[in-house]
């Protein structure tokens, strides 16, 4: 008697931060003005890039209200949490990169911008750097 073979168990695919994506980030140690603590921050590095560096590139995100009349800040809608009903804004003058898996980055309920949204932020910060 020829025993049954066992399918291969499915291997799990690891969760990688990908461009237009919304993902947590602790950005602790913070000095002096600098954001802190835990934010919303929007990637703008591909995930081959970001899954071979362990770093991604991207802009802040906050519902600090003196934000709409930033004219570097883009309103990108309502939050939800415990921040609900106040608008978020991504902050196109504060390109950051983090290390986001020492800094334990985890995917926003927010999932991905919207492309007219993403597109938005890139053309606020082309103004700015000029790529």
């Amino acid at each position: 008697m020829v025993a049954a073979k066992r399918p291969l168990p499915k291997k799990r695919s690891v969760w990688v931060p990908d461009r237009q994506n919304v993902i947590w980030i602790d950005c602790n140690p913070q000095v002096e003005k600098e954001m802190r603590d835990i934010h919303p921050f929007l990637v703008l590095s591909p995930r081959i890039f970001n899954e071979k560096t362990s770093l991604v590139i991207g802009l802040p995100m906050t519902t600090a209200e003196y934000n709409a009349d930033n004219p570097f800040a883009v309103s990108v809608g309502k939050a939800s949490g415990r921040k609900a009903g106040q608008t978020s804004y991504v902050l196109c003058h504060q390109p950051k990169s983090f290390d986001w898996r020492l800094r334990g980055a985890k995917a926003h309920t927010l999932g991905q911008l919207s492309d007219a949204l993403f597109a938005q932020v890139c053309e606020r910060l082309n103004q700015i750097i000029r790529i």
